[in-house]
């Protein structure tokens, strides 16, 4: 099977949290021990109170479209998905901004809105790595 995507590279050990609960079909986000705030991307100390105290908490997976554009082409040779995609900035219920894609949907200006309900879905890249996109919160 050819890969629809490319791989996220490296891998951080600081991030491994993060990619394991995703291959059991978890978004698990990074979380402040001291100030007890959520953040992405993972990272060895708080963004916000910079603790290294940093735990993990299984997100809800629901969120917000934030931001997004659609592209009309794909400017990486990796990205095989055909264009218009959506490439969507979401913010999740537990605070973090997560950029990701909105599937599921027509990739038009009337049909995607800002502020509108998604959720996560997984899509599995191979063994070793799957991947959370978003589409319209059922």
């Amino acid at each position: 099977m050819e890969l629809q995507r490319p791989l996220p590279t490296p891998m951080t050990p600081e991030a491994k949290p993060y990619w394991d609960g995703l291959k059991d079909e978890k978004l698990m986000l990074p979380k402040c021990g001291d100030c007890n705030k959520a953040f992405f991307y993972p990272r060895i100390a708080c963004p916000h109170c910079h603790s290294r105290n940093v735990g993990w908490v299984q997100a809800s997976g629901k969120g917000v479209l934030y931001s997004f554009e659609i592209a009309y082409r794909s400017l990486n040779p990796a990205y095989k998905i055909e264009p218009p995609y959506v490439l969507a900035m979401i913010e999740l219920e537990e605070g973090p901004r997560i950029m990701s894609n909105l599937i599921n949907i027509e990739a038009t200006p009337d049909a995607v809105k800002i502020g509108a309900k998604v959720e996560v879905v997984y899509e599995k890249q191979n063994d070793d790595v799957t991947i959370p996109l978003f589409q319209p919160a059922s």
